[in-house]
């Protein structure tokens, strides 16, 4: 008997989920339950009976339905979004019951009651990507309804969902503000309750000469560029947000429009050959002024210029949202932490850098991944710990260490493989494992090109092209990352020092290191060979003594001080291709009263 084909069909899947479920049980489990199943019974069962849709399954707080028509089933999402807006007008904010929505038409396989398919799974990850009381829909919905319902579409563009090899258009509807024709437009949209959203408002051409409008947009568009290669930030598209073109706008209600947590604006004033640009980060819910530059620039290379300006707008910017992110998570009580928010205080925690904080780290980021187990940006600060972990003195471990960290790049890569960090992760891994340069500058190349504006990965390369013997580039590198994040040099100067010494470059090294803050201990050492070299011995015997006490205080080195231990913590530290450099190190300390 030939086998049964399964029963196939083309359906409109509509899948839908309460936002922050788990905070409301939490505080009143009864009535949330409650509420929930009012809300079922007389708005969602009557919206579904007036536009002739099905409840596949519910899913605790979730919910799958089945329209025979793609206009009935936006039809039917909009009028629920309204509706359930309208049930919580008198409610207090923490209790009302908020949905997304995301809607996709496709084939799906029908096996009972319930249905299967990528058609299905696509509706779910719409749903994920939606904000709070918004709609995601897919391209093919919004081809079959544009103009047949009273809404406006947003693209937000190709995207990649997850467990798919091919990009979806995604577009997205504000089924609250939503009122004219369809069109698509920037229509206004709910703020996104979680992660980083960002827009960028055209800069003003303060000259006025609209022919030089062209390079006031050059900026603005390279900005926007820039920052949607952050993959941890959401960027609004530019037809959205150039739509405020030539308007005096208050940036707070262009924010709640767009439906995002920052705002990026700026000017271009250009007279003869001199070129000054202003820009301001904005937090749009309290207006202030997070971020605030001034460029003053001769244009002798206006593209030159113009590529300097933005590069350390972009990475300043990206640092900045980050920041402020990371102080909101610390803020936040347990029950309303998100997989964002928990790996914003892992991040936090790494940063400390001691084995308490880092196993603290690890516990915090691998919660994360339970709350969202393909977040390919949580597996990669995970990966870092065990990278912290490798190149420890504490680590009973470090080559398992090692292999944990190769193991969740390689995760961070499958999962997205469009993020640089995940491409750092593995040149770590391959550093780390095999000291397998070659490798570990392939996958750094590649992080550089998915996110130039990156300094982590200017750095990486700046450490490993230290560590390969390739000085020039190593320095080369770090001038990279100053550039881009000029207010942030701290991660960047560690290989200046390192290089410099090598170079024989001593006073150099040492006017480095006397810009860094916070310097790693190891590198007192390597100021100490400095002095050493320059025969400034009082100063040589400082740094060490400060290096020992610092290396006591961090369990660092070996206890009784033996050579052949220090030897190995310093190979660990600076794990060099050519013997000959890690020597020269040797002498160095050697001079200033280390035992290697």
């Amino acid at each position: 008997m030939a086998e049964e084909r399964p029963q196939r069909r083309l359906a409109a899947i509509l899948a839908a989920d309460v936002v922050g479920f788990s905070r409301l049980m939490e505080r009143d489990e009864a009535g949330t339950l409650e509420a929930l199943k009012s809300r079922r019974r007389n708005i969602l069962a009557p919206l579904l009976t007036e536009h002739h849709g099905r409840i596949v399954k519910l899913m605790g707080d979730g919910v799958l339905a089945e329209f025979g028509s793609a206009v009935n089933a936006v039809q039917c999402a909009v009028d629920l979004q309204r509706r359930m807006e309208e049930a919580n007008a008198d409610l207090a904010e923490d209790r009302r019951i908020l949905l997304r929505i995301g809607i996709n038409l496709g084939d799906v396989i029908v096996e009972g009651g319930d249905l299967y398919g990528e058609g299905v799974n696509i509706a779910a990850r719409l749903q994920a990507m939606a904000t709070t009381g918004g709609i995601c829909l897919s391209e093919t919905m919004v081809n079959q309804v544009r103009n047949k319902v009273e809404v406006s579409f947003e693209d937000l563009g190709e995207r990649k969902l997850k467990n798919l090899d091919r990009p979806v258009r995604v577009y997205r509807i504000d089924a609250i503000a939503s009122k004219g024709p369809s069109e698509i437009s920037g229509s206004p949209v709910a703020e996104s309750p979680t992660g980083p959203s960002v827009a960028v408002l055209p800069f003003v051409n303060l000259r006025g000469d609209k022919e030089q409008n062209y390079f006031s947009d050059g900026i603005s568009e390279d900005i926007l560029a820039g920052l949607s290669r952050f993959r941890q930030l959401f960027v609004i598209a530019r037809n959205s947000s150039f739509r405020y073109r030539d308007q005096m706008v208050d940036v707070r209600q262009v924010a709640r429009e767009l439906g995002v947590r920052f705002v990026v604006e700026g000017s271009v004033r250009k007279a003869g050959t001199h070129l000054r640009v202003t820009v301001q980060l904005v937090e749009a819910a309290t207006g202030n002024h997070l971020w605030a530059e001034k460029f003053d620039r001769e244009l002798q290379d206006i593209f030159a210029v113009q590529d300097e300006i933005t590069q350390s707008i972009v990475a300043s910017i990206a640092g900045r949202i980050e920041e402020t992110d990371r102080r909101r998570a610390l803020r936040k009580g347990a029950a309303d932490l998100t997989a964002y928010d928990l790996l914003l205080r892992g991040k936090h925690c790494l940063a400390q850098g001691s084995q308490q904080d880092v196993l603290e780290a690890r516990a915090i980021l691998q919660r994360s991944l339970e709350l969202d187990p393909e977040y390919a940006e949580a597996y990669v600060v995970l990966a870092e710990t065990y990278f912290y972990e490798a190149m420890s003195n504490w680590s009973p471990s470090p080559e398992a260490a090692a292999e944990h960290l190769f193991e969740l790049a390689q995760n961070a890569a499958r999962l997205d493989d469009q993020n640089s960090g995940a491409h750092l992760c593995l040149a770590w891994g391959y550093w780390c494992i095999k000291a397998n340069y070659e490798m570990a500058a392939a996958q750094i190349e590649e992080a550089i090109a998915l996110n130039p504006n990156d300094l982590d990965n200017y750095c990486l390369k700046g450490w490993i092209s230290t560590c390969a013997g390739n000085l020039e580039e190593g320095i080369w590198c770090s001038s990279q990352a100053i550039r881009r994040a000029p207010n942030l040099p701290e991660k960047c100067l560690h290989t200046c020092v390192m290089a410099e010494y090598l170079l024989g470059r001593y006073e150099q090294a040492i006017t480095t290191f006397g810009r860094m803050v916070r310097p790693p201990v190891s590198l007192l050492g390597w100021v100490a060979a400095c002095y050493a070299e320059l025969s400034r011995t009082a100063e040589a015997r400082a740094a060490v003594a400060e290096f020992r006490v610092r290396a006591r205080a961090e369990s660092i080195g070996p206890p009784d001080d033996e050579i052949a231990g220090w030897r190995a913590y310093w190979a660990k530290c600076f794990p060099a291709r050519e013997p000959a450099n890690l020597e020269r190190l040797f002498v160095g300390l050697r001079k200033a009263g280390l035992p290697v």
